[in-house]
C-alpha cells in the first residue's frame, strides 16, 4: 500500500500561489489559445473576444482551487455543463477534440507559468475529469 504524501498547502489555491498565479495561468492559457495553431479549433469556438472568458475562468478557478468564491458570489452555482451546452448563450459543442485541446492548452499554460510539478500532476487528473464530463457529443 502506497501512502500519499500530504500536499505542502491546505488548498491547491494556496499551493499554486494565490490570485496572482491563478491570474497568470489564465492569461497564459488564453494567450496560447490565441497564438498556437494546435489550439485553433478551441480558439474558434470562443468567438471574437476572449475578455469575458478570461475573467470568468479566473473567477471560477480561484474558487475551484479552494480560494475566494468570486464566480459563485457573482453568478451562483457554476452549472458548468449547462452553461456550455450548444443551446446556451456562449455555449458550444464539446467533443473529444475540444476536450483534448483544452487540456493540452491548460497543461502547457501550467508548465509555462511554473505550476509545481506535483500540483500540475494532480490538476491534470482533475481537469481531465471535469473536461470529460463537459463533453456534450460523442467523438
Amino acid at each position: 500500500m502506497q501512502i500519499q504524501e500530504k500536499p505542502p498547502f491546505d488548498t491547491p489555491f494556496e499551493w499554486i500561489g494565490g490570485e496572482d498565479k491563478v491570474h497568470a495561468l489564465v492569461e497564459r492559457f488564453y494567450d496560447l489559445m490565441d497564438l498556437e495553431p494546435a489550439y485553433a479549433h478551441l480558439r474558434a469556438v470562443h468567438g471574437s473576444s476572449l475578455d469575458n472568458a478570461r475573467q470568468r475562468l479566473f473567477w471560477f478557478l480561484c474558487g475551484w482551487l479552494g480560494g475566494p468564491q468570486h464566480y459563485t458570489d457573482r453568478f451562483g452555482h457554476p452549472m458548468l455543463r449547462a452553461r456550455h451546452l450548444p443551446q446556451s448563450i456562449g455555449g458550444h459543442t464539446i467533443g473529444i477534440k475540444e476536450r483534448d485541446e483544452w487540456l493540452a492548452c491548460m497543461d502547457q499554460a501550467m508548465g509555462e507559468t511554473g505550476v509545481p510539478e506535483a500540483l500540475r500532476e494532480r490538476l491534470r487528473g482533475s481537469f481531465f475529469q471535469t473536461a470529460d464530463w463537459m463533453r456534450n457529443r460523442n467523438g
